[in-house]
């Protein structure tokens, strides 16, 4: 019997086409919405987390805050970071090593051809093993810096392709940086984030010597010695800073952030956002839904004959309900289906026009099927629940009476 009702849902549906698809632009407007805007969310927050999430639980990230229109992360603040704190900051009860980092901007020159780049240090004696180990970095070709290494680079894997500088860059081969001349003596490993992947790395002397002015560093990177302890590191680093600063609690001009704390205000900002847009495109499902209602209402007085005719034979006034309950279920799952469709397409579309725009790998769409038959299965329901009353109200008809009706 439930196929049956399904069959003749379906044939109600065929042959009411033009009001049918016009009773799911609602449902198809919104389900679209949401799924679009929230595979694009998806697809940024996994992007992010690929960009940001290479360092490890025990690992954190100080850096002054204030104005920062671009550039490096710790440039163009009110109040930079010295380089003696790292040296009292590892004096701190847990910490297992502090270190100076040092990020710069500047023009990138290889086969006659220019592009804007970034640099940033390794520490040279002791800590440059815990450092590499921090980072994770590894080479596809060559080796890493020495401490001997002056004026010797490692490079990113970007700069392997040709539509960089035109062809690739080859160990051996020399590049300028701010007019100064290096040799290349290491490739990174490809790692998905432009953090490693379009950097070139030199030793601490060679960077500061050469391109510093002054005693401001970006950065502190900080390792804990244990993770169970490191809100309490976090608490006396933030408490030696505010008095290196001379600010109040709840005034402080740094942050000092471990990758799960990034990770979590990112989460929270995209969840906030999705939230908009989902209560957005919810008004539109809404609509949707009271645009089905008054199709089935409409439905029902059209086939009021047939319905007298179905209980005269022996229609029960389940099987009535049954009928038009299911038919409105699937205006709403056929309206999701084709929302889902457009926002899958859509997602993928904006997303590869915004690479193409902004020449970024950062724009990238993840419509997971947890999504799509979240979206679908809501529609349906929405379907169903504002099919409901003029279902029950062609279940609780007069047989007699209706026969009568036109």
């Amino acid at each position: 019997m439930l196929v049956d009702n399904f069959i003749i849902a379906l044939k109600g549906l065929r042959h009411r086409k033009l009001r049918s698809w016009l009773t799911m632009i609602g449902i198809f407007i919104g389900i679209a919405a949401v799924v679009a805007l929230m595979g694009l969310g998806e697809g940024l927050r996994g992007a992010i987390i690929g960009q940001f999430g290479f360092l490890g639980p025990d690992v954190l990230a100080i850096r002054a805050s204030g104005i920062n229109f671009a550039g490096p992360p710790g440039q163009a603040v009110v109040k930079g970071l010295t380089e003696d704190l790292a040296e009292k900051i590892q004096r701190i009860t847990g910490v297992e090593v502090a270190i100076n980092r040092y990020i710069e901007t500047g023009t990138i020159e290889f086969n006659d051809q220019q592009d804007i780049g970034i640099a940033w240090n390794v520490p040279e004696g002791k800590n440059r093993k815990i450092f590499e180990d921090m980072l994770n970095l590894r080479t596809q070709k060559g080796r890493l810096l020495k401490d001997s290494d002056n004026f010797k680079v490692v490079v990113g894997n970007d700069f392997t392709k040709d539509d960089k500088f035109g062809k690739a860059v080859q160990i051996g081969n020399r590049i300028l940086f701010d007019d100064k001349e290096f040799e290349v003596i290491g490739i990174l490993e490809k790692r998905g984030s432009f953090i490693f992947d379009s950097v070139i790395v030199m030793n601490e002397d060679v960077l500061v010597d050469n391109f510093r002015d002054g005693d401001s560093v970006n950065a502190i990177a900080v390792r804990v010695k244990e993770l169970k302890i490191i809100d309490n590191v976090i608490r006396d680093i933030e408490k030696l800073l505010r008095k290196e600063r001379d600010v109040k609690e709840g005034e402080e001009d740094f942050t000092v952030q471990s990758p799960e704390n990034a990770l979590q205000t990112l989460d929270s900002t995209l969840f906030g956002v999705q939230i908009f847009i989902s209560i957005i495109a919810f008004i539109s499902i809404i609509v949707g839904g009271i645009g089905i209602t008054n199709t089935m209402y409409t439905a029902v007085l059209e086939r009021t004959k047939e319905i007298g005719i179905m209980k005269s034979i022996g229609a029960t006034n389940s099987t009535i309900f049954s009928l038009f309950f299911i038919e409105s279920g699937m205006l709403g799952m056929v309206g999701g289906i084709v929302g889902i469709t457009a926002g899958f397409i859509l997602s993928h579309g904006f997303a590869f026009m915004g690479r193409l725009a902004l020449g970024t790998e950062l724009i990238r769409a993840d419509v997971g099927i947890g999504l799509v038959l979240g979206a679908l299965l809501f529609s349906f329901l929405v379907g169903l629940i504002a099919g409901t009353v003029p279902a029950y109200q062609a279940s609780r008809k007069n047989p007699v009476d209706a026969l009568r009706y036109g």
